[in-house]
């Protein structure tokens, strides 16, 4: 790769701007992504400060946040946020930034409080934002409405909880209507999470999302998880076999007189929804196939429901079972290193130890978790080496891959347009950030 002449910020981005258009531009969507976008670092801040900050993010469950006064916290970038539920059930988010000297509000990644107090001045703000109290004397003129926390949106549905960072959000009606609409006998307002795992793969995070978009690896890596999930991604999918599809039209057969919905349903490239059957015979992912939580979610009368999957772009994937969900979030963390996070959620009344097994619920998905982490890495060193060139992706089996890389293609273009739109620069050559 050309080394980099140093040069004033603002032209080091502009020109990794331009240089991000070119290879996008060129790219063929049937080949992987040329190397500066898994391992760059110019790359990496130019998808955070538009991509991760301009799309909607899965964030957290709302049955994280129950009652007045819960907060999560999480950092997207450099943007340390906060969601916190009010007393008339709405949640708000903000960034976790105090608006006196700029230190975080809240330090732990969930808890409850009463007002939001900043641990350094002890500034005090009301849980919808308002600035309550400024400690020591600030002046006879301070006007408090003036400096309340700065909002970001937060939409909940499905008892899924999504933020976005830009002034104006894409939109996600479409999708929040359909998620409420599969998630509504899963009754998510009686839920709780019973376990979660963090793990940071050492991984750009495209390949952590790549790694999931496809089932092409899993007979030789997944031994735990095939025990109890189909790799076939989708009930329409080429692959399927006879047997395959002659199970799928018996289990739809029994979720619709169950009332569940089944249907699959795609919303552009960025949101799909499929209910697929398990392997016959199992209800569960668990080692022995059976129930891991023996209360079931919600309005549910049998656990044999496959799973609900649900993907949401840019950083979630998620298991609906029916009797407990799996739910997945990716946030990056450098070119080359990502959290994943893992929760088991069960129904609000279950009782540890009686009803479900914490360790019992996750072993399957800690072992395939463990396995994906050591395959993103090891994709990593590849793809880190000089020998390095884009690979072609199965059209049959990594269909899901190119999805995903054609949709964050057109997103990046599109937010590096509106930028360009909303702040015309003259362009200077371009910065060759790809090998020459």
């Amino acid at each position: 790769m050309h080394s980099l002449v140093r040069l004033p910020e603002d032209d080091v981005r502009q020109q990794t701007r331009h240089a991000v258009r070119e290879m996008l531009g060129r790219r063929d969507p049937q080949l992987s992504l040329e190397q500066p976008f898994y391992n760059d670092q110019r790359v990496f801040e130019l998808e955070m400060e538009t991509l991760f900050r301009s799309e909607w993010l899965f964030a957290a469950m709302g049955c994280e946040m129950p009652k007045k006064g819960n907060f999560v916290t999480l950092d997207i970038g450099d943007n340390p946020i906060v969601i916190v539920r009010s007393g008339d059930g709405a949640l708000h988010g903000f960034h976790n930034v105090c608006r006196h000297r700029s230190s975080r509000l809240c330090l732990h990644e969930k808890g409850k409080v009463a007002k939001l107090v900043c641990p350094y001045h002890q500034w005090t703000y009301e849980l919808d934002g308002r600035l309550l109290f400024a400690g020591q004397d600030m002046g006879g003129d301070f006007d408090l409405g003036a400096y309340g926390l700065q909002p970001i949106h937060v939409r909940e549905a499905g008892g899924f909880v999504f933020v976005c960072l830009a002034d104006t959000p894409p939109p996600i009606e479409d999708f929040l209507s359909t998620l409420e609409h599969y998630m509504a006998p899963y009754e998510m307002d009686n839920a709780r999470v019973a376990v979660q795992s963090d793990i940071v793969e050492e991984a750009n995070w495209k390949l952590v999302i790549e790694n999931n978009r496809e089932c092409y690896h899993c007979s030789g890596a997944h031994p735990e998880l095939l025990a109890s999930l189909q790799e076939f991604d989708d009930t329409d999918d080429p692959r399927a076999s006879d047997a395959y599809r002659d199970l799928v039209r018996r289990q739809q057969a029994t979720w619709e007189a169950c009332g569940v919905p089944w249907q699959l349903t795609r919303l552009d490239r960025r949101n799909r929804l499929t209910r697929t059957p398990l392997t016959e015979g199992i209800v569960s992912m668990t080692m022995d196939g059976k129930v891991g939580c023996r209360k079931l979610m919600g309005q549910l009368t049998t656990p044999d429901l496959g799973s609900l999957r649900i993907l949401h772009l840019p950083n979630s994937w998620n298991h609906c079972l029916g009797d407990h969900l799996i739910t997945f979030r990716v946030l990056p963390l450098g070119p080359q290193r990502t959290l994943v996070t893992t929760k088991w959620i069960v129904r609000g009344d279950a009782v540890e130890g009686v009803d479900y097994d914490p360790a019992r619920l996750r072993e399957v998905w800690d072992a395939t978790n463990d396995q994906d982490r050591r395959l993103a890495e090891e994709n990593q060193r590849g793809i880190n080496s000089m020998a390095y060139r884009p690979g072609p992706y199965s059209p049959t089996y990594e269909f899901g891959v190119i999805d995903f890389l054609q949709w964050y293609g057109e997103r990046m273009l599109t937010h590096l347009a509106t930028e360009e739109a909303d702040d015309p620069v003259t362009e200077e050559p371009a910065l060759s950030l790809a090998r020459g």
